[in-house]
């Protein structure tokens, strides 16, 4: 790998870093047409054929030199011509593996649309890894027995460079079919210019001296979970009466008059004009803003918490390559690859070691010593998971829970 290679910084890399927030394309684009998808899904989808020894599954596998890699746009990092993929080309150097890497990701709902109905006639994808988000789609796959339980022994630098954060989360419990590809923060996000004050609280988007001037998101799984640490619900283990006390709660926040708009992503260029003053926010985003010279926006993880959200590498039923798959996994979870990655595309790393190569090796210190980038431990201490829901049904309960909020 040259040095160009993984120092270069011209205007290329910095629109690919700048591209730091959860897009509404990667984690909740299109909520409410991802829920009448999956009604429309529902009722069709019979379970895949179950393999029952996934052990001896293994055992047949044979080692090839090529694998499928299906991602979002601009998720990895890329050379200073912007043509390849140091860690990619690496890759292929070091093992002898050809990746064929393709952006085909846009948004999970029709991400899951595309495959659902391959995956449900027993067919091959055509891909040997695929990056979904934690949530409903991600779920589904797994009750529909369509994700290959991963053969951990070969992937040990997971459990040796991991973090705790992206080990054994509620929707996939031990990490036995997934692994994170990048993380990221929904928390509070202000300008203390016209708060007047430094912001600590959920309880802040309550506060009657922002009325008018507060941001919540559209999005039902990111405002019913806020609203559950408004009243000190963790929305990870929460019930149907959980949710219904939140949705109260949120319901009672906009007859007060207190929130301007319930937005989707442009929710924060209402914050870098002045329009609103505190928000729901994605960290990435205030990382970006930051880096276009809003330089006084702030993101804080309230004192009541915050959400978590991860997209996860999976290996589909089918892969033709899945040996290949396990070998670029153990080869991510290492500080180097996973700081190459992260220099670039700048969500939270799940490997926090790599923070050191970052700073002392690539000598980037604005991404090594950002916490919303590497978040302190305190922080993360703090945050939550998104509810895994058990059935359709559970998932459609909350819908109709919350969607009044942002609809009515």
């Amino acid at each position: 790998m040259s040095q160009d290679d993984q120092n270069g910084r011209d205007n290329t890399q910095a629109f690919y870093r700048g591209l730091t927030q959860p897009r509404l394309t990667r984690q909740n684009f299109l909520r409410g047409s991802g829920a009448a998808l999956m009604a429309a899904l529902a009722p069709q989808i019979a379970r895949a054929e179950k393999v029952t020894d996934w052990k001896a599954w293994w055992a047949k596998q044979v080692p090839t030199k090529e694998f499928v890699f299906a991602n979002w746009p601009l998720y990895i990092d890329v050379s200073s011509d912007g043509k390849t993929h140091p860690t990619l080309n690496a890759f292929t150097k070091q093992t002898g593996i050809k990746v064929t890497y393709d952006e085909v990701i846009q948004d999970d709902p029709s991400f899951y649309a595309k495959v659902a109905p391959v995956l449900k006639s027993g067919s091959p994808t055509g891909y040997d890894m695929i990056v979904m988000t934690d949530g409903w789609y991600l779920t589904e796959m797994l009750m529909q027995n369509w994700l290959v339980p991963l053969w951990r022994e070969k992937v040990p630098n997971f459990d040796k460079y991991a973090g705790s954060s992206v080990k054994n989360p509620p929707y996939d419990p031990g990490n036995k079919h997934s692994m994170v590809w990048q993380s990221g923060l929904t928390g509070i996000g202000y300008n203390p210019k016209l708060t007047k004050r430094e912001i600590t609280s959920i309880d802040d988007l309550w506060d009657p001296a922002f009325a008018g001037h507060i941001g919540m998101f559209s999005d039902v799984n990111e405002i019913g979970s806020f609203g559950m640490y408004k009243l000190g619900i963790n929305p990870t283990t929460s019930t149907p009466d959980d949710w219904q006390k939140a949705a109260a709660v949120l319901q009672d926040q906009k007859a007060k008059g207190l929130v301007r708009q319930y937005y989707d992503q442009s929710y924060i260029n209402a914050l870098e004009n002045g329009d609103i003053w505190i928000t729901m926010a994605w960290s990435g985003d205030i990382y970006q803003a930051n880096g276009k010279g809003y330089t006084d926006l702030k993101f804080v993880v309230p004192k009541e918490g915050a959400t978590i959200w991860h997209d996860n590498m999976c290996i589909p039923v089918g892969a033709s390559n899945p040996l290949s798959a396990l070998d670029w996994m153990n080869y991510y979870y290492t500080p180097e690859v996973a700081g190459l990655v992260e220099d670039y595309v700048n969500y939270i790393c799940p490997v926090p070691a790599a923070q050191d190569y970052i700073l002392n090796v690539i000598k980037d210190p604005a991404v090594a010593n950002s916490p919303l980038v590497f978040p302190p431990a305190d922080e993360l201490a703090r945050v939550h998971e998104f509810r895994a829901f058990t059935s359709y049904a559970e998932y459609q309960q909350w819908l109709n829970t919350f969607n009044p909020v942002v609809q009515g």
